[in-house]
């Protein structure tokens, strides 16, 4: 995996580039390839009026953050049914996958990386729904975005970005308040900072965009091993990582974090060059219910919120973790009391097994919450049951080649409110493995599962390249795959030849 880090670049829909090839696919890889694209539904417009407006059209060839301003739209001020943001964006030349986000008025709305680029162009667009951000949008705000980029005479690749929002007029239940986290500042490798909730707020969620990060072995977590076994990437105990939330010093939720791989990673952008791996061009927000603890929150003063990381090493940095809350109001009072009534988090299971090329994790945790709310229709109980786990197993040979990890996470929370009961069930897989050959052939094996309620993303591919000659040298081949499916309403599958879409 050394070469991994060393090779790998920096780096809710994809819609579908180019039309699929009728012709055979190429022997190998050329100097193009298909646009990226997914098998996932486009987001459904609803019926009526609707207009955009554009607040990114930037061409990020540096590290500056751009800065633009958002006014709602004249011709369709709200209430909106649905927001769709849309990002289009198109590279071409040589360059890395680089990590991007987009703020509006101090909230993280949208985490993204890039596509590598073929030496001819692509062009890829991501739509993502923002409807849940409409209080935000209500009134003018500043928009930031950040995708650091390197342009120099190797890396030539400029990414020219142009986001859209689209309000389509209607009515739908949304929050009424979203809140970013205000004194944000570091306390050791936690993330801190306050939040100053409504008096008559109800319910309350928290949103977590975690990442590690771009380059480095936090990267790359899941594959770090304990000190003891010699692995290019150390980490002790080992590879478990638990995203906690903490409200006044108190662990008020816990996730497991999605096992983002970029266009890339694992030491081969051939594999993901037309079809990413699950969520790498949107990168979801990890969300938590807060409910049972807005007792305590409804007082009208500032309450400190932490986000930690468990298992990163002391002093090591290498995770982004913002934090915006998503609250609803209680129209019928000015002011909602209650308590924290129930309160249990069960001790928090690492377990590592390590020797020379190997390590097996296996890492839980729980964690329940109840509190109770007055409201104006009366009495209200919320509990929160929250369960993370992850069993993996990593190998590897003399020099890391080859280098193999079978791992999966799971993470499932059930919220019940006032008798009204949400469940959550998500389960993550990684299945890969890097291997080089005696002529200095590198292959990537990988299959990777996104499955979340009825919702199943898998991507599978197989690619290979020489490594140490000229990039017109490589002969690089690859097979992949992606089957996205919803319970009962929708199953498509993409297959890809040397980055020609079949």
């Amino acid at each position: 995996m050394r070469r991994l880090i060393a090779i790998a670049a920096a780096g809710f829909v994809l819609l579908s580039g180019t039309p699929a090839h009728a012709a055979a696919p190429p022997a190998e890889f050329g100097s193009d390839w298909d646009d990226p694209r997914t098998a996932a539904p486009p987001i459904v417009a609803p019926p009526g009026k609707s207009c955009s407006t554009t607040i990114v059209d930037h061409a990020f060839a540096g590290y500056d953050t751009y800065v633009s301003a958002f006014t709602p739209p004249a011709a369709c001020r709200g209430p909106w049914a649905k927001v769709v943001l849309r990002l289009d964006g198109d590279v071409k030349g040589r360059q890395y996958d680089r990590l991007g986000w987009l703020t509006i008025g101090g909230v993280m709305v949208f985490k993204t990386s890039t596509p590598e680029p073929s030496p001819d162009g692509i062009a890829w667009s991501v739509e993502k729904d923002v409807t849940s951000y409409s209080a935000l949008l209500r009134s003018p705000q500043a928009v930031n975005m950040y995708l650091g980029n390197t342009v120099d005479d190797t890396y030539t690749g400029v990414l020219n970005v142009k986001i859209s929002l689209t309000f389509y007029s209607g009515r739908s239940a949304q929050p009424d308040d979203v809140l970013p986290l205000a004194d944000q500042g570091r306390d050791g490798p936690d993330l801190t900072g306050t939040v100053r909730v409504p008096p008559n707020t109800s319910r309350l969620l928290a949103e977590v965009y975690a990442t590690g990060s771009g380059g480095g072995c936090e990267e790359f977590w899941y594959l770090t091993a304990p000190t003891s076994t010699g692995y290019s990437c150390p980490a002790d105990p080992g590879p478990y990582r638990e995203v906690q939330v903490l409200l006044d010093g108190r662990v008020a939720g816990i996730a497991a974090p999605f096992p983002h791989v970029y266009t890339g990673g694992w030491s081969n952008p051939f594999l993901w060059y037309v079809v990413p791996a699950p969520r790498a061009f949107d990168i979801r927000p990890i969300s938590y219910d807060l409910t049972p603890y807005l007792g305590t929150l409804t007082d009208g003063a500032a309450h400190r919120v932490s986000v930690r990381v468990v298992g990163v090493p002391a002093g090591q940095s290498g995770w982004d973790t913002p934090i915006n809350f998503l609250g609803w109001r209680d129209r019928g009072v000015a002011r909602v009391t209650g308590g924290l009534i129930g309160y249990r988090s069960g001790a928090l299971t690492n377990e590592v097994t390590a020797e020379a090329g190997r390590v097996d994790t296996h890492g839980a945790h729980r964690l329940t919450a109840t509190g109770y709310l007055r409201t104006s229709h009366g009495v209200v109980t919320s509990t929160v049951t929250q369960r993370v786990g992850n069993d993996s197993t990593h190998t590897w040979g003399e020099g890391e080649n080859p280098d193999a990890l079978n791992a999966t996470w799971t993470d499932e929370a059930i919220s019940v409110t006032g008798g009204k009961v949400t469940r959550l069930a998500q389960r993550f897989a990684i299945d890969g493995a890097i291997t080089i050959d005696a002529d200095n052939r590198l292959t990537t094996t990988m299959r990777m599962t996104d499955a979340r309620g009825p919702v199943t993303d898998t991507f599978t591919g197989e690619a290979s390249w020489l490594l140490n000659v000229p990039r017109d040298q490589r002969h690089a081949t690859a097979t992949t795959s992606e089957r996205y499916r919803i319970a009962g309403r929708y199953d498509k599958t993409i297959r890809t030849v040397n980055g020609t879409v079949l």
